[in-house]
């Protein structure tokens, strides 16, 4: 499988698809209390770099960094990293996580950081293998029963 990561639309039937699909999964999995994932019209922010990987004209996986500023300075905040069960294990999410990190760096972020949910364990390992370890909530996030939050220092 050659994938292919670019900058794209949310509103494209088959990101809008995938996006729908995670939100599913995130309110069959989560209490609507702890689930922080953004609306599809909010992926379209100037702050929010939307992503989509793709294999020839079929979008398998989404994934957004959000511009964000705090005492520690300019980080990159994963968001939306979605990978469409047919195309898991293909190397659709390592694609994608490569293109975050190398976005964040040209942005002059000193992090990239994210919530995730406590269930999603395969994230986490995807999170690790990418030097993302354990930290406490961040930005204007809760302490959630639910939640996990990573970093990574650029």
């Amino acid at each position: 499988m050659t994938i292919k990561v670019t900058s794209g639309d949310p509103h494209d039937p088959q990101a809008t698809a995938l996006l729908k699909q995670s939100h599913a999964l995130m309110e069959e999995l989560f209490p609507p209390e702890d689930n922080f994932y953004l609306d599809i019209d909010d992926l379209c922010a100037p702050d929010i770099s939307f992503f989509i990987a793709r294999e020839g004209d079929v979008i398998w996986g989404t994934a957004a960094l959000a511009d964000r500023v705090d005492a520690s300075g300019h980080y990159g905040e994963v968001k939306s990293m979605f990978v469409s069960p047919d195309a898991r294990g293909k190397g659709v999410a390592q694609a994608l996580m490569e293109h975050l990190e190398t976005t964040a760096r040209a942005k002059g972020f000193t992090a990239m950081k994210l919530e995730t949910g406590n269930a999603l364990t395969a994230a986490h390992r995807l999170y690790a293998r990418h030097g993302f370890s354990i930290c406490g909530p961040f930005g204007d996030y809760p302490e959630a029963a639910s939640s996990i939050f990573m970093e990574k220092q650029l």
